[in-house]
């Protein structure tokens, strides 16, 4: 993973670490007002705090430099440092940065207190009661401002434990850091960033720990996790973020106490879920939730679906439906939760109503258009692809009139549409979990009514008049308005929607080999190799304003010198081509649709080869592409050998093809990269996971 090389090499150039300051008497006598009223707890836990391992590193010399900070967090940390008050950036976003990743949000810390904060800023509201912090709305963002002084209720006796662990010689400010990272949850989160004086402070080991890929508690893991289990799913999303491994005594405890998440809040097991749904690492937390056993509590009904899968060893439509997902968002842009919510339903009504594929086709088509004949237009052509989930597809229909079309595709989003229930209401589950008599599940819903009937609301116009259905996207442009998205606008939801159902159906069983329900190496984070590379995942500029990207530089921002660069820009009815160039030659191979699977089957017997390579050989679309509806290339249609006319019909059929596809792409759409996308060229895409091995259970 480059950006472990990356924190690697940074951190070996600097060895120097300072300890701690001496304190002066006045220090002193500060500590002794701080723990007066402390008395010592003996906790057989606790063990005495060793200064020496306390780091302070200079930012600069791993890397971080004060750009990579958002602009609405700069503001609030001046306002606090302008009133005289200490303020860091704490926890995940530290993390991030060390790993030239762009955070999912930026935490800051301050020696004020919730009410001094609150009064230095225009718009800012406290809330919590277990744990009050302060949220300050700035320039559209909203900050999460914590305070030292706050020690709530549940710490109490914590704190008084923690009072025995006082280091004899350590001064004020690290003591205050100290205390507060004691009561965090795992040690790669328990960093501190000074941005003023540019160090970091490391009390627990994290950068060890981050280092070495590694998720610890700060303490026990079953103490803990039973202190807050919600930790166990903030444990796995961020090691399915960051493709992290789990210390022996952390693993086990996850696994032991994986049952007491269903006491949780269903406000706060919506959250988690949404993290990890939402934010480009659905696919390997749905692997370590059921890995752990927590999809039979969360998603019944999708962990019944996935066992089943394994046994009879079938493609999975759902895991592929969120790879695709995970391929257009990230934690810089993020989808609501609407998306993932409605991917569900939409595969939910699928298992059980399995429909034809042209059915599939058309529905996902007028999702993505915004407009019946549109739709209905291109789905005629993208339904010549044979497709064969099991069980989601019954079959293939050669033709139908565009009134039956119509009438079955309103049938089916009326069959989305109630499948919500069965993600809201016990009663609806149970009746869905029918279909999988002998599978665990405790009856647990926790998506919110209101986020259930929004989703729902996303399909009424394909239900009560789909042939008048013009509620398409105001934006000509193909480019995903992540603004929009991300408040769950329903036109560009329903587009992103389309746009994923179509490329799962156009990945289809072709590319099922290195499914999951086999034992194959499948890659969670891809990542750019000699041989193979996602699909026009070029060089591109660097972002001034984000760290240099490390899927394909070298830490530099650079692309490595001897990089093999795979292209295509293909239709998705078309073979495969494959431009390979170097610095010196350019070589073009197209590949036959034959040919190309003898080559794939080799590869099999072989070797175990990823999803994401074989998605790669058979042209599989990226992230990076404009999508199965943006092509400007004409396709290419097989010739039959020997017989001329075929041949002549096949043209004829291209350049009929070619001419109606030209009236879904703008002119600009194949220009290139836009500057929207040059500046996610960062995505999290650093490691490589095997899927087996996230599935596998702990011992």
């Amino acid at each position: 993973m480059r950006a472990k090389k990356f924190f690697s090499a940074s951190l070996k150039s600097f060895t120097r670490f300072q300890r701690c300051n001496h304190t002066s008497l006045g220090e002193r006598s500060l500590q002794a007002e701080l723990y007066s009223e402390m008395a010592p707890a003996a906790n057989p836990n606790l063990q005495p705090i060793d200064t020496s391992k306390w780091k302070k590193i200079q930012a600069s010399k791993v890397g971080i430099s004060s750009s990579m900070i958002s602009e609405p967090s700069w503001v609030v940390l001046n306002v606090l440092h302008k009133g005289g008050f200490e303020a860091y950036l704490v926890g995940g976003c530290v993390r991030d940065l060390l790993l030239n990743r762009v955070p999912k949000d930026f935490d800051v810390i301050t020696t004020a207190n919730l009410k001094q904060i609150k009064k230095k800023f225009h718009r800012a509201q406290i809330i919590g009661r277990r744990f009050p912090i302060c949220l300050v709305h700035m320039k559209g963002s909203i900050i999460e401002v914590s305070s030292f002084e706050t020690v709530s209720k549940h710490n109490e006796e914590k704190e008084k434990a923690l009072s025995s662990l006082i280091p004899k010689r350590c001064g004020e400010k690290d003591l205050i850091r100290w205390r507060n990272s004691r009561h965090r949850d795992f040690t790669i989160n328990s960093l501190f960033f000074d941005p003023f004086t540019g160090n970091i402070y490391d009390y627990n080991d994290g950068m060890s720990d981050l280092k070495l890929s590694k998720l610890r508690t700060l303490i026990p893991a079953h103490v803990s996790f039973q202190e807050d289990c919600a930790r166990i799913l903030r444990g796995l999303r961020i090691a399915a973020r960051l493709s992290l491994s789990f210390s022996k005594d952390t693993e086990r405890a996850m696994h032991n106490l994986s049952s007491s998440i269903g006491g949780l809040d269903k406000f706060r097991l919506m959250l988690e879920m949404n993290y990890m749904l939402s934010y480009g690492a659905a696919v390997p937390s749905i692997c370590l939730l059921q890995r752990f056993n927590l999809l039979n509590i969360l998603l019944p009904f999708q962990a019944a679906y996935i066992n089943q899968q394994k046994s009879a060893k079938n493609s999975m439509m759902l895991m592929k439906l969120f790879f695709k997902l995970d391929k257009l968002v990230s934690c810089d842009h993020p989808a609501d939760s609407s998306l993932w919510v409605g991917l569900l339903m939409f595969h939910l009504a699928l298992v059980n109503n399995p429909q034809d594929a042209r059915i599939v086709w058309t529905f996902a088509s007028v999702l993505y258009h915004g407009n019946w004949k549109a739709g209905v237009e291109f789905a005629r052509e993208l339904a010549k692809l044979e497709v064969k989930f099991v069980p989601e597809i019954s079959g293939f229909s050669e033709t139908k009139s565009d009134e039956v079309l119509a009438e079955e595709v309103a049938q089916f989003a009326s069959l989305v549409q109630d499948s919500v229930w069965a993600l809201t209401e016990t009663n609806n589950l149970l009746e869905s979990m029918s279909r999988y008599p002998f599978c665990p599940y405790s009856g647990l819903v926790f998506i919110p009514k209101r986020i259930a009937k929004n989703t729902a609301k996303l399909f009424d116009l394909m239900v009560e008049d789909i042939e008048s259905f013009t509620k398409g996207r105001e934006r000509i442009s193909p480019e995903i308005n992540y603004h929009l998205l991300g408040r769950g606008d329903p036109c560009e939801t329903r587009y992103v929607l389309g746009k994923i159902i179509l490329e799962t159906m156009k990945s289809g069983p072709c590319r099922d080999a290195a499914e999951i329900a086999t034992d194959e190496e499948d890659c969670l984070q891809p990542k750019a190799s000699e041989e193979f590379l996602t699909n026009n995942q070029s060089p591109t500029k660097k972002d001034k304003r984000r760290a240099p990207s490390l899927s394909n530089s070298d830490g530099k921002g650079r692309m490595p010198k001897k990089q093999k660069v795979v292209e295509t820009n293909q239709n998705p009815l078309e073979p495969h081509t494959t431009t390979t160039t170097t610095k010196n030659r350019k070589v073009v191979v197209k590949d036959d649709p034959k040919d190309m699977a003898k080559k794939l089957q080799k590869l099999m017997n072989t070797s175990k080869i990823s999803e994401f390579k074989i998605n790669s050989i058979q042209g599989n679309i990226s992230e990076n592409e404009i999508g199965p509806l943006q092509c400007q290339e004409k396709t290419v249609v097989k010739e039959s050998k020997g017989k001329k006319d075929k041949a002549k019909n096949s043209k004829k059929h291209t350049k009929l093809v070619a001419e109606k596809l030209k009236h879904h792409v703008p002119p600009h759409a194949a220009k290139g990269k836009t500057e929207e996308e040059k500046g996610r060229v960062g995505k999290e895409r650093s490691g490589v996971s095997s899927l087996s091995s996230l599935f596998r259970r702990p011992l």
